[in-house]
């Protein structure tokens, strides 16, 4: 084990949170709040230990699978708890487990919070709140790659743990130029939106905090009511366009940017994922036709739900919990449905789905024709077994997290629906469920073992099971 190399690393993460935090803490000083203070102890505790674990002289800079598994998961649960002073030292949330939870869900970019009052926060530390879901959305490790040298070979094992989806691969030959790439589109895109915001109506503070929300699909707002405090047509456009463009695997814009329109027009991923948001949309609006004044709004408000849903970002516009049955079951089946893999989206991700239909075909046929062989494809090309038999074991851990940590959480003796979405909307980043968790509810009714269990479904979620999983395993930490 290198342990060096991953210390190093961790080093440099924190180094880029304080540096980060320099955002909040200039709106902390522009509005003259006293939070400014504790922004800037945290940002000095951050960069001393930041510099403290990257002190180490390298002489071995190798980092295999098993590191860049570890390296990942410490990364996010050390920047998680030193992410986490702003809102104890300022006294926004005088709980350290309760303001833990808040930015593990802004990180992991799920939106489940405790706070029962959020504009009486300062403007400073929702500021950081939702800025955590810009950083999180396309993930910290991938921002050290594009800026910290490293060999190809290793940086990729850096880049499969932290980027969801089955397969991770380099949209160029250099793995720091490919970071660099996915990072100038996500700022581009944050950027756009920003602007659109800004001309619906938006003053600029509201506009970046709500576009980082969107651009990390996490949904964290700075207005009780979410997008519905704005109440307008044109706010909700915007964000249900861009909740659904930042749902798309990056990969493609890339493509696009390059003209191969081909390989964007033959993704097989893609095709499904606008066409699921097609068909939910139109059972949507059907089903809650009768809840609206008119076609035109029940089709908003359909859309933007189930936009939000489905990408996991989680902003809301309407009570979800008085929607008839139907339109509810459709909106948990998004829940798990999810997003593109490559993108900043949560959930299963749409090209799991698409595959373990594939398989589960496959497997049929076979039994029906047992001497024929079938291979299994995607966009026209074949699907390695290796990562057949990865989405098959992924998909079986997942359930059974899943499964254990809504036994876990129905100590609590809350009702099934609230304690069964709240599992499914953290583990698969997406904030609000149904019932006490609903778009008008939070968390804070939970017990701390509940929380403890809710963020570790966050973080499993973001990080799609194996990197936190792996340091539960002793050998790993073992000697050779």
């Amino acid at each position: 084990m290198n342990y060096k190399m991953i210390s190093y690393v961790l080093g440099y993460v924190l180094k880029i949170e304080a540096a980060f935090m320099t955002l909040a803490l200039v709106v902390s000083l522009i509005y003259k709040e006293s939070s400014a203070l504790a922004i800037g102890i945290t940002m000095a505790i951050t960069l001393a230990t930041g510099f403290l674990l990257g002190s180490f002289k390298l002489e071995n800079k190798v980092i295999h699978v098993k590191e860049g598994l570890i390296t990942v998961a410490l990364s996010w649960l050390v920047m998680s708890l030193l992410g986490t002073l702003p809102f104890y030292l300022s006294g926004a949330i005088p709980s350290y487990l309760d303001g833990f939870f808040e930015v593990v869900s802004g990180f992991t970019t799920t939106g489940a919070s405790i706070l029962t009052d959020i504009e009486s926060l300062p403007k400073g530390i929702l500021f950081w709140r939702s800025f955590t879901h810009w950083l999180g959305g396309m993930g910290i490790l991938v921002f050290v790659l594009a800026i910290l040298p490293m060999t190809t070979g290793h940086s990729l094992h850096l880049m499969r743990a932290e980027s969801p989806g089955p397969e991770t691969s380099k949209l160029v030959p250099n793995m720091a130029k490919t970071a660099k790439i996915l990072y100038t589109i996500y700022f581009v895109l944050t950027i756009l939106e920003i602007i659109a915001l800004m001309i619906a109506g938006m003053n600029l503070y509201d506009a970046a905090v709500h576009a980082f929300g969107t651009a990390g699909t996490g949904g964290f707002s700075v207005r009780n009511a979410s997008i519905a405090a704005y109440d307008s047509v044109s706010v909700d456009v915007i964000i249900t366009v861009f909740m659904i463009l930042f749902g798309v695997n990056f990969s493609l814009y890339y493509l696009l940017l390059a003209k191969n329109f081909a390989q964007v027009f033959r993704s097989e991923e893609l095709r499904i994922y606008l066409g699921t948001i097609f068909v939910a949309i139109i059972i949507v609006t059907w089903n809650v036709l009768p809840l609206y004044s008119s076609l035109a709004e029940s089709l908003r408000f359909s859309s933007f739900q189930v936009g939000s849903i489905i990408t996991t970002t989680g902003f809301a516009t309407t009570d979800t919990d008085v929607w008839p049955q139907l339109s509810k079951t459709v909106l948990i089946l998004l829940m798990f449905f999810g997003a593109s893999a490559g993108s900043t989206g949560g959930g299963l991700k749409a090209v799991r789905v698409l595959l373990l239909f594939k398989i589960a075909k496959r497997n049929l046929n076979k039994l029906l024709h047992p001497n024929t062989v079938k291979i299994v494809k995607l966009d026209g090309k074949r699907v390695s077994e290796d990562t057949v038999s990865g989405v098959k074991t992924f998909f079986l851990i997942y359930l059974l997290i899943t499964a254990f940590s809504v036994l876990f959480v129905s100590l609590d003796g809350f009702d099934l629906e609230t304690t069964s979405t709240a599992v499914f909307a953290c583990i698969n980043n997406i904030g609000p469920g149904f019932g006490m968790v609903g778009a008008t509810g939070n968390y804070s009714a939970f017990s701390d073992f509940s929380k403890i269990i809710l963020a570790f479904n966050m973080l499993v979620g973001r990080l799609e099971v194996y990197p936190m999983l792996i340091l539960f395993i002793p050998s790993i930490w073992r000697k050779a």
